[in-house]
């Protein structure tokens, strides 16, 4: 059987932390900064772990 090929959309977008996590980027980043608050701006600039339930899923495709 031949290997699975990973997704490179999810290889870019998830990088994997030392205990196996994984790491993304928030949502809402892109455009449309005039509208949103100074304290929405930094936050928004911090990265998140995916959540347990994604987590298998994301893994697999990577």
């Amino acid at each position: 059987m031949p290997k699975m090929k990973s997704r490179s959309s999810v290889t870019k977008r998830f990088k994997k932390t030392g205990k196996g996590k994984l790491k993304r980027g928030r949502a809402k980043t892109s455009h449309v900064f005039i509208r949103k608050t100074q304290k929405q701006k930094r936050h928004l600039r911090k990265s998140s772990l995916v959540s347990k339930a994604e987590t298998k899923k994301m893994i697999e495709m990577m």
